[in-house]
């Protein structure tokens, strides 16, 4: 339970800020036990305003707090931890391509990591987040760093040899599904629909056929085949898509994404 923990944020950016704003409207956490250290005042003024502790001295947030989630960009790493000199919260890092080794090899000696990979959806609180404790995170530890990202979407905790896929699976997959969404509104407004009502129209449709997979469980392929009817419209645009290569254009993106994780935490 985190009710009664102190939550801190270094770095106060549009994940760190979705994070803490998705704490408060939980009411799992109160803003008096929430820290926040940015060197911007202006991102910490909003949060100010909402309760939050604020500060631009992140030794104030290592000292004071049970968890500390680390939501800076993976350049300032090499700057921040060597300054970091307790062991006392969680370390908790949002930082594409940083290991938990890397971490570990720069705070103190008995320092607890864990890694995790949220998307950008969570700034709507619909987000995804994998979670990797290191080894020597507790189940009730892992629990705690769980149930804070509970507050912005869906969890899922795996092993870190899998958070390449997880860049690829959830981490980057928001720029395809928008990519789509506006292929699809442009070939609306082709057909004569308004362009905002073509986005609307289009962005909801995946939102709805999303929620389908989620909530009835059923395989996707079983979910196209009720749609397709035989001799129908949305025969003709799959046997499109699959002569255009849809399926190969996505595992080739991915694939690449993937890859590109995997020199990024090299």
């Amino acid at each position: 339970m985190i009710e009664n923990l102190k939550i801190g944020f270094v770095g106060a950016g549009n994940m760190g800020s979705a994070i803490i704003g998705g704490l408060i409207a939980s009411k799992k956490a109160q803003p008096e036990n929430i820290y926040a250290c940015d060197l911007s005042a202006d991102k910490l003024l909003p949060l100010k305003d909402m309760g939050v502790r604020t500060t631009d001295n992140s030794d104030i947030v290592f000292g004071s707090c049970d968890v500390v989630i680390l939501a800076v960009k993976p350049n300032v790493f090499p700057k921040l931890l060597p300054t970091v000199k307790t062991v006392q919260p969680i370390f908790v890092s949002i930082a594409a391509g940083i290991s938990v080794n890397f971490i570990k090899s720069n705070l103190p000696q008995g320092a607890k990591v864990v890694r995790v990979m949220p998307n950008t959806p969570a700034l709507i609180g619909k987000g995804v987040t994998v979670i990797s404790p290191a080894p020597e995170i507790s189940d009730s530890q892992a629990a705690t760093v769980r149930e804070i990202f509970d507050c912005v979407g869906v969890t899922e905790i795996m092993d870190e040899s899998l958070m390449d896929a997880v860049v690829s699976a959830s981490g980057s997959s928001p720029a395809y599904v928008y990519m789509m969404i506006e292929a699809m509104a442009d070939a609306a407004v082709k057909a004569g629909m308004p362009r905002q009502a073509a986005y609307k129209i289009c962005a909801a449709a995946v939102e709805g056929s999303a929620a389908m997979v989620l909530h009835t469980g059923t395989h996707p392929g079983q979910l196209k085949d009720m749609v397709c009817s035989p001799g129908g419209t949305t025969i003709d645009a799959v046997e499109a898509l699959e002569a255009d290569g849809f399926r190969y254009a996505v595992m080739d993106a991915m694939a690449k994404c993937t890859e590109k994780s995997k020199i990024l935490t090299k």
